[in-house]
């Protein structure tokens, strides 16, 4: 049984080892840090029953992993130990009865808590108060010099300012990688197909152990101190608080959520503060760590082989997990977006079971070289929805390749996905069930077919309830079927019903506006109807026929025919024109009576005599372009009162700038 035994803890070692090198030295971890948790609590538990088993070198006995070749190594003075780990409120009672145990005695302890930070543990050495040397902790013992780089980052101060400054000086901290940082970083480097970061802990230590410091440079890294290594030559307060506050006067960043607090009870309160506003901090934790204040009671109760007896961490719910993903579906959202969602082996993962989680895209899973089968890491961050962040093994004989749909999964129709965008979208936008509700509060829209009455709220109810499966059916209601619904009545139910036959005297491209086609907005669907003057002209236009209308490049143009080729939207259309739907004949504008065509307009500011959109319809019937922004191709900019951001830039442009009377005169 004890070769048994010993050949278990032998291998667990081993194991737990190679996770150290990945972590510590390659900043590329193969396992999630919940999972290397678990196997270490794993291997101390069999050795705690097997003392005779331990060994020397067991991971419980020592720190991190040895120092990368490629850097200087550093021999640190004094060691820089880890911190073992309690994981409840009960962990954390035994923990203090430890500490009046050895003492021999009951105090009501005193401890400074404090965030544990998530990166990278650094030794800042000053010398008469200028930074003389940066190393990483290494395994404890050495570490790796990393001075170069740690200059580059913009919170270390080179030099500390204030009085009685020790002759040497060893501040001990953490380097991070701030969150929004760390978004933005990464958002950069996957439009730029470079490799992105799992972490943010991953980032701040993969960024500090650049061979090239110009490189760390462009990293957004910050430090934040958190204990005092070796002093020579110096007095420090006995309070461990009051040795931090001190650095603060020195110069030395801290973080903004070190408290003191007195026993078990005022250490479980502050967790559960952090705990809840741990979403909010701008760079990421994983703990609280607990430290008994006293530097006298510290120096007393010592240290263990790998970490001090008097300070420990209690670890949040895991923030990344591992699963299995199990397969792939595809979900249609509101606008037609198709989402690939990974269905997954349930986990325990950021306070909840995760058994689904968003993929994005067809290019995150390329990005990803994710399939079916794979082992991976599971992200929740507070209540941000679950997403796969890396693969960590794949079993490429077992494992799927996932196939992105080449059509709609809810209604069939094609899928359209446009070069250099990252989303695929349903083309079927009349008639997919799963984009019913938007298309029937866009087509109602006061600016499509104005539907008065008709607001989200009873869009919503009418779909709910079966009472409309496109647009067409909002001509076949009936006063029967309105009367039900929470809070209609007979009178409103009459006057949607009226509001909806009025509505069937239209104009084209309001008509074409109300059908919801990508990218075809209030001035696109105006080129279209002024430019083919019928429906059908615009249904049978060519890509080629559609590029020579005013604003419509070959994206537009592509979703145009797209949008038109399906058939299932044209039978919405044929129902809506069967119900009634019409407007007056268009006929071909003589340039003479468009004298503003080619010229474009920006409205900006409040005019007093009319109103901005009855200025946008008088320029348009002149043939005017009126945009929403400023740019070299303005022609005019009409500034009402109060005009803001786009008189400016109309003023560094040198665009003509008219008043509201000038407009008045010019539309004479």
């Amino acid at each position: 049984m004890s070769k048994l035994i010993a050949q278990q803890i032998a291998n667990l070692s081993l194991e737990i080892k190679q996770y150290n090198q990945q972590y510590y030295q390659l900043d590329s971890p193969s396992i999630t840090d919940a999972e290397y948790d678990r196997k270490l609590r794993e291997l101390r538990l069999l050795e705690q029953n097997n003392p005779e088993l331990i060994q020397a070198n067991s991971p419980t006995q020592t720190v991190g992993s040895s120092a990368l070749s490629a850097f200087t190594k550093v021999t640190h003075e004094l060691p820089m130990l880890s911190l073992d780990n309690v994981f409840s409120a009960e962990e954390m009672d035994e923990f203090i009865e430890r500490i009046n145990n050895r003492l021999k005695r009951t105090l009501q302890l005193n401890f400074c808590v404090e965030p544990k930070l998530d990166g990278l543990a650094i030794s800042l050495l000053y010398e008469k108060g200028q930074l003389i040397r940066a190393a990483t902790r290494g395994d404890g013992a050495i570490g790796e010099d990393v001075t170069r780089n740690v200059k580059t980052i913009k919170n270390v101060p080179h030099h500390l300012h204030g009085n009685n400054i020790p002759a040497r000086l060893e501040v001990r901290g953490e380097v991070v990688m701030p969150i929004a940082d760390f978004e933005k970083f990464n958002l950069t480097a996957i439009a730029n197909n470079a490799k992105a970061f799992v972490n943010p802990r991953n980032a701040a230590a993969g960024s500090l152990r650049q061979l090239d410091s110009g490189i760390t440079a462009t990293r957004p890294l910050a430090f934040y101190s958190y204990g005092i290594g070796i002093i020579e030559q110096g007095e420090l307060a006995d309070s461990h608080y009051q040795r931090l506050q001190q650095l603060k006067s020195w110069g030395l960043p801290l973080s903004d959520e070190i408290q003191l607090r007195e026993g078990a009870k005022g250490c479980l309160e502050y967790y559960e503060t952090l705990l809840e506003k741990r979403t909010n901090l701008p760079y990421e934790i994983d703990g609280i760590v607990f430290k008994v204040d006293s530097i006298t009671l510290q120096e007393e109760l010592g240290f263990v082989a790998r970490a001090p007896r008097w300070a420990t961490a209690h670890k949040f719910p895991a923030q990344e997990e591992q699963s299995t993903l199990l397969d792939v579906e595809f979900q249609v959202g509101r606008t037609g977006a198709i989402t690939p969602v990974a269905i997954l082996q349930p986990v325990f993962v950021g306070g909840v079971t995760v058994s689904r989680a968003s993929l994005h895209n067809a290019d995150e899973i390329q990005r990803l070289g994710i399939k079916i089968g794979d082992t991976v890491i599971i992200r929740r961050a507070a209540d941000v929805i679950p997403q796969i962040v890396k693969v960590l093994a794949s079993n490429k004989e077992s494992c799927k390749s996932i196939i992105f749909p080449e059509v709609c999964p809810v209604c069939q129709s094609e899928i359209e996905r446009i070069e250099d965008e990252a989303i695929a979208r349903c083309t079927g936008g009349l008639y997919c069930a799963a984009q019913r509700k938007e298309a029937i509060k866009y087509f109602s829209s006061r600016k499509a077919m104005n539907i008065d009455g008709l607001g989200e709220k009873v869009a919503e109810q009418l779909v709910d309830e079966g009472l409309i499966n496109t647009p067409a059916d909002l001509f076949k209601l009936s006063t029967e079927q309105l009367i039900p619904l929470e809070r209609m009545g007979v009178k409103k139910a009459e006057n949607l019903l009226a509001a909806i036959e009025s509505s069937k005297q239209t104009q084209l491209a309001k008509f074409i506006l109300a059908l919801g086609i990508r990218e075809v907005g209030d001035a696109t669907a105006k080129n279209l109807a002024h430019h083919f003057l019928t429906l059908s002209a615009i249904q049978e236009a060519s890509t080629e026929a559609l590029l020579k209308v005013d604003d419509i490049g070959e994206i537009v143009a592509k979703h145009i025919r797209t949008f038109f080729k399906q058939a299932h939207n044209q039978e919405v259309i044929q129902a809506l024109l069967e119900a009634g739907i019409h407007w007056p004949k268009l006929q071909k504008k003589a340039d003479d009576k468009q004298p503003l065509k080619g010229k474009t307009f920006v409205l900006t500011g409040t005019l007093l005599k009319m109103g901005r959109s009855e200025a946008k319809q008088a320029l348009e019937a002149l043939g005017a372009k009126v945009s929403g922004s400023v740019s070299k191709n303005t022609n005019y900019v009409v500034a009402g009162e109060a005009a803001g951001s786009k008189l400016i830039k109309a003023q560094e442009l040198g665009v003509e700038i008219l008043s509201e009377e000038n407009l008045l005169l010019l539309l004479e």
